[in-house]
């Protein structure tokens, strides 16, 4: 006997809504997720495959450590920390006294040793006059002993006055030979030489020099423009060569140090560029710059205790390697930076066409100074007026 069916088990047309909804729902779920999936898909086909970035990259750049190269006392201070200075600025001086007590008696040497080898080419001339007075005294012993020889075979004096005239002859030869090993040995003292070239007056040139270079680095001068940092030294202190006092750091000459995974490294090639954005300035300040360089070996290669892998229990680390980036200088100039700033950088890696490493050795220094030249030229320029001054106005000793 067939029975009717109970209200309670049989489906009510909101149930079939509900279930319709959630079919919907569930259908229009995986239609997104495979349209991001997709999306996923072509964006690494499309740009993630052609793009590496990473956020352990730093800014750096050079420090320039002020150093002295003589011992001395601090008296002046030109410069503190955060302060703006150019090349050739005081920045620190010693007190100079001692140096400018050893300057002036180089000075002395130097005046004295030309002094002396004037002397040298005054003997040359004195010992060749007597040379020239033995030759005429020989000349004359000659003669004298010839007549005196014709006049004895003929009887007219006597064997003995020839042989005081023999005597003459010899001893006149004897002081010919004694002048002209003299002048021989005086001109060797000054043979091919002027005073400004005698090996004397270079020795004593040398000493003056470097007494001259002593004064000078009693005053540490910048060698480049930038900003003081790091500023340690103090008034009345006694400093030793090669005590660090403080630094300079050029601002402008500033770089990325980006530490990539080994793993990003396949595609990436020297020349492309790169986005680069700055945690100092956000995302609405953008840098562009260029690689550099590719690291030759990892970080961990190059730290003071380097990884040990030969043992038990080894466990491999993605190692990275660093990436330097040049920065735009025009954008640096206009949102500057600071050396150690945290950065974001993102690398274009369409353009294959740049070496993995450097082909050609640099042509040029990649950072000079020339700011100590001219302590070199003052010094060649003092040498020069001491040897003109106390050397002879014309002759062999007048300077070339």
């Amino acid at each position: 006997m067939a029975t009717a069916s109970s209200p309670d088990t049989a489906p009510t047309e909101q149930d079939l809504n509900n279930q319709r909804k959630r079919k919907t729902l569930l259908l229009g779920l995986l239609v997104l997720v495979l349209v991001l999936g997709a999306g996923v898909w072509a964006w690494h086909e499309l740009y993630g495959r052609w793009s590496e970035n990473t956020d352990d990259a730093y800014v750096n750049g050079n420090v320039v450590e002020i150093t002295p190269l003589v011992t001395g006392t601090v008296t002046s201070i030109g410069a503190d920390d955060g302060d703006l200075v150019h090349a050739g600025q005081v920045l620190i001086q010693f007190d100079p006294s001692d140096t400018e007590v050893g300057l002036q008696s180089a000075e002395a040497k130097l005046a004295r040793a030309v002094r002396q080898v004037r002397g040298l080419y005054s003997n040359v001339d004195g010992q060749k006059a007597q040379v020239a007075a033995r030759k005429a005294e020989l000349q004359k012993a000659q003669e004298n002993y010839n007549r005196r020889k014709t006049l004895a075979a003929g009887g007219a004096i006597s064997q003995e006055e020839l042989s005081h005239a023999r005597d003459d002859l010899a001893s006149a030869q004897s002081a010919l030979s004694n002048a002209q090993q003299q002048l021989n040995t005086t001109t060797a003292l000054v043979d091919d030489t002027v005073v400004s070239s005698h090996p004397e007056v270079q020795a004593a040139a040398a000493d003056l020099r470097q007494a001259y270079l002593d004064n000078a680095r009693t005053t540490l001068v910048a060698p480049v423009t930038g900003y003081v940092a790091k500023r340690t030294v103090q008034l009345g202190q006694r400093l030793q060569p090669g005590t660090a006092t403080m630094a300079v750091i050029p601002l402008d000459q500033l770089w990325i140090d980006a530490n990539f995974k080994e793993t990003q490294l396949r595609n990436m090639r020297i020349g492309q560029p790169v986005d680069i954005v700055a945690d100092l300035y956000g995302s609405d300040v953008k840098y562009s710059g260029t690689i550099d360089s590719l690291g030759a070996g990892t970080g961990s290669a190059f730290a003071l205790l380097p990884a040990q892998n030969a043992t038990g229990n080894w466990i491999k680390i993605v190692q990275r390697v660093p990436v330097r980036i040049h920065i735009n200088p025009e954008q640096l100039a206009e949102h500057p930076l600071r050396i150690g700033l945290s950065t974001q950088v993102d690398v274009d890696l369409h353009d294959q066409s740049g070496p993995v490493l450097a082909q050609q050795p640099p042509q040029k220094a990649s950072f000079a100074t020339q700011v100590y030249d001219r302590q070199l030229v003052e010094a060649d320029t003092l040498i020069a007026r001491l040897i003109h001054d106390n050397s002879a106005a014309s002759g062999k000793t007048a300077q070339r």
